[in-house]
């Protein structure tokens, strides 16, 4: 594990972040908190925040949101201008009024499993699975689990065919 990515880049807020072995981390990120395994490549202009858990291998594109609650494991792909979600029902203020705290939502677990690919644009809701293999189109909306070699596509997600390998 080290502290510093493997290339140079300007203007990258790195901080409590663990990686692993031969991480690149491109320019205008913001990574806090969070564990990336070896070998994994990050884009230009992604945040990841705290308690994230990104695999070995990965690809994570430009212009990316990935929420606390969220596990990648290895050898995923998650396609440019991604987003996660990891609260079902968002809102700015509480009961009176009040700006909303940590205390007033709930953090709504997301995993995506080994070998996935998320497409360009896509939406994944908080609290599901992306099975391992699976390939989420670009533009979809995952709003519930996505089965192990599935292809989804659409708002919401529907499959469309089992994979072939």
């Amino acid at each position: 594990m080290s502290e510093q990515p493997v290339n140079d880049e300007p203007f990258r807020i790195l901080r409590d972040v663990t990686l692993g072995e031969g991480v690149v981390v491109q320019a205008f990120t913001n990574l806090y908190g969070c564990r990336i395994g070896d070998e994994t490549r990050v884009g230009t202009f992604v945040e990841v925040q705290k308690d994230v858990e990104i695999g070995r291998r990965c690809k994570i594109q430009s212009h990316t949101f990935i929420c606390s609650g969220v596990t990648i494991e290895d050898e995923v792909f998650v396609g440019h201008g991604v987003m996660f979600i990891n609260d079902k029902t968002p809102r700015a203020t509480a009961g009176r009024g009040q700006l909303q705290t940590e205390d007033d939502w709930e953090l709504i677990p997301t995993v995506i499993e080994r070998g996935a690919s998320l497409g360009s644009g896509a939406v994944i809701l908080g609290g599901v699975t992306v099975g391992a293999g699976a390939l989420v189109g670009a533009g979809a909306v995952v709003t519930r689990d996505v089965q192990p070699g599935e292809v989804v596509v659409g708002s919401p997600a529907r499959a469309l065919a089992s994979r072939v390998h």
